[in-house]
């Protein structure tokens, strides 16, 4: 049977194979739903004016234990002394970023004040070794070298990343800036019950990406851009979808069903998780002590 003018045919099932998708990797983070999340980046005014508010508090606390430590040591050796001073400015330099960090999951007091977060790559909160990459490098970038490594990094790297957060994987963003995700692809009708019974698990989480992305794109693409890179695109989820669509159908349509599907799928797998730790939460509650 002839396919419609300007359908699309899949490829047969025995024609899959892996494909590079290098292409189609983001420095976003991107949700299950193939949602690219652009974090708002922290602009190296805030980095400046957070780290100087740090500053302002390990002085502070340099001060105190200066105080403590006179008292304490007050009959001692002057090279005693500041043999301990030393010692506490090392543990007070990288233990305070490291501490407030780990225990509030990116923030230091600066940052707290500033409304700004430290982020892994993918967007995840960070631990106890990001905290830690972060800190010690810092000392050399920040405190060494009075600030000028971390400036000029903070000034040259995308997403204003000083050494630091490049070796530990991470970067800082800004919670108090409004975050918009765009309108979800819908789902359309003459492809929803295939949709629901095909196979798309295996597709790759740039792969959907870059599809959701073509199609918000789509209508400002020249006719011919629009076509061609729609085919290729969706040549390439087919060979992670099965069974393949029925013949007949627009490149466009096919690629809206399985972003759509792939959301709804999302979404009731969120929805049984959540009532899963909601019986297992109350069953725990009615447990004996």
């Amino acid at each position: 049977m002839r396919a419609a003018p300007g359908a699309w045919t899949a490829p047969a099932l025995d024609q899959r194979a892996h494909i590079g998708i290098g292409e189609y990797a983001t420095d976003g983070a991107v949700t299950s739903e193939a949602v690219e999340v652009d974090l708002p980046v922290a602009t190296v005014l805030q980095r400046c004016l957070s780290g100087l508010i740090d500053l302002v508090v390990l002085v502070v606390a340099l001060f105190l234990a200066s105080l403590v430590i006179g008292l304490v040591i007050a009959e001692v050796s002057n090279a005693i002394a500041q043999s301990l001073f030393v010692v506490t400015l090392v543990l007070l330099v990288l233990g305070i970023p490291i501490t407030t960090e780990t225990i509030t999951r990116g923030k230091t007091v600066g940052k707290l004040t500033t409304g700004l977060r430290t982020v892994r790559d993918d967007g995840g909160p960070i631990g106890f070794r990001q905290a830690v990459v972060r800190g010690l490098i810092g000392w050399v970038e920040i405190y060494l070298a009075q600030a000028t490594i971390a400036l000029a990094a903070v000034l040259l790297t995308s997403r204003n990343r000083r050494v630091g957060d490049l070796a530990a994987g991470t970067y800082v963003i800004n919670e108090r800036q409004t975050i918009r995700l765009p309108v979800p692809t819908a789902m359309p009708p003459q492809l929803a019950g295939w949709a629901a019974g095909a196979d798309i698990a295996a597709l790759p989480d740039s792969l959907a990406l870059a599809t959701r992305q073509f199609l918000h794109r789509a209508p400002t693409l020249t006719p011919q851009s629009r076509a061609a890179l729609g085919t290729d695109l969706a040549r390439q989820v087919a060979r992670f979808v099965a069974p393949a669509p029925p013949p007949g159908h627009h490149p466009e349509t096919f690629l809206a069903a399985v972003l759509a599907d792939r959301r709804r799928r999302d979404g009731e797998r969120l929805e049984r998780e959540g009532r899963l730790r909601e019986r297992v939460v109350v069953e725990g509650e009615r447990l004996p002590d």
